[in-house]
């Protein structure tokens, strides 16, 4: 396990992770934080800090769609749902994804072609 992710890594992975996430359903910022950390096994650490600049730009750009919940008395959630402009948009970023990781591949693993 790698003890510090780049922070360039990092701020390019941000959008296909929460997307993701939200793909498999309706989630809340410390749900998504875990979910992070878990189906990373430990590699992601991401705090509310990391994740709420992420969801509130999803957000303004029609990605996510989000809604409060909770009866009265309880807590409050702000649940995220990803739209269908948002699937669209993940779709497209893991194919860029693998791309730039195939290329990665092939040149620091010392293929000769990424076509290879």
């Amino acid at each position: 396990m790698l003890s510090v992710l780049s922070k360039d890594l990092v701020a390019a992975s941000a959008t296909p992770l929460v997307l993701g996430i939200l793909a498999g359903g309706d989630s809340y910022g410390y749900a998504i934080i875990r979910d992070i950390r878990d189906r990373s096994r430990g590699t992601l650490e991401w705090t509310e800090g990391m994740l709420y600049p992420v969801l509130h730009r999803l957000e303004a750009q029609g990605l996510v769609v989000a809604r409060w919940e909770g009866e009265e008395g309880e807590r409050r959630r702000k649940y995220y749902r990803i739209t269908d402009e948002g699937r669209a948009a993940l779709a497209a970023l893991l194919a860029q994804w693998r791309a730039v990781d195939e290329a990665v591949e092939a040149i620091a693993g010392g293929k000769r072609d990424v076509r290879t």
